[in-house]
């Protein structure tokens, strides 16, 4: 999938994977990442297909939902490369289905998201469902909502922080990789982070909020030896195991919606 491609290549991206290394990540690398993404083609065509039909959450999207899981698994030996990008993009590619009879634009897709599933999205974010997934088990302990409690509120990450950012920075003449780069400092600094908190504790969210607002703060991408200061940024988190994660799946959401509407 085209958005999920456009992540992974970004560099340099604090913790997280790229063609240049594999961040905090031991366990998976730029060609497993790749082939979990074009693992996702057909199982994301059959969240669509679902989401155009806009029946109940649990019934129609969460079937199709697991079915992209096992395909990923299948194609990466059993690791979990983009189980968080399964739901975070899967729900956007089911709201942009159900909107496609619509004029469509960001304040659109996200109303048919809401429209259509926000009751059961918050539903399924005050569940206690048996998950074993990064959000589930920081939620469990810290009460952090991640990405099913982002659902819920209509991801915010991607219509009120991402796609602002990303369409301010190609505007200003950014190239595209600072674009992307720009994007996912304002995600960190915005966004509560369920893979860092699960990595390094809230101690560790802080530390990666302060990182990314101070890299804002001194101009981001478009000051001089942005890239340079971003490649510290991501040694520093590779020292210290962390990896925005949560932050990469809605950059990957904003790059869809933002490709989706040009």
């Amino acid at each position: 999938m085209a958005a999920l491609l456009l992540e992974l290549e970004a560099y340099p991206k604090p913790g997280l994977v790229s063609p240049r290394d594999s961040g905090a990540h031991a366990d998976m690398d730029y060609v497993l990442m790749c082939r979990s993404a074009n693992a996702l083609l057909r199982p994301f065509a059959s969240i669509a297909a679902a989401g155009r039909e806009g029946g109940p959450f649990e019934l129609s999207l969460i079937p199709p939902g697991l079915a992209a899981e096992r395909e990923m698994l299948v194609a990466t030996g059993g690791i979990n490369t983009h189980r968080g990008a399964i739901f975070t993009l899967g729900m956007l590619v089911a709201a942009m289905a159900r909107a496609s009879a619509r004029p469509t634009t960001p304040d659109g897709i996200r109303a048919v998201l809401l429209e259509t599933w926000g009751d059961d999205l918050k539903a399924h974010a005050s569940s206690d469902l048996s998950v074993a997934s990064h959000g589930a088990l920081v939620r469990r302990t810290t009460g952090s909502g991640g990405a099913r409690a982002e659902a819920a509120r209509g991801f915010p990450g991607v219509f009120e922080t991402g796609l602002p950012v990303y369409r301010e920075a190609l505007a200003s003449g950014l190239d595209p990789n600072a674009a992307r780069i720009q994007t996912l400092f304002a995600l960190m600094e915005a966004t509560e982070d369920s893979n860092v908190i699960f990595r390094g504790g809230t101690d560790a969210a802080d530390f990666v909020r302060r990182a990314a607002a101070e890299f804002l703060e001194a101009g981001g991408c478009r000051s001089d030896g942005w890239f340079a200061r971003a490649e510290e940024i991501h040694r520093t988190f590779i020292r210290r195991n962390l990896s925005p994660g949560g932050c990469a799946d809605l950059l990957s959401g904003t790059l869809l919606v933002a490709g989706a509407l040009q």
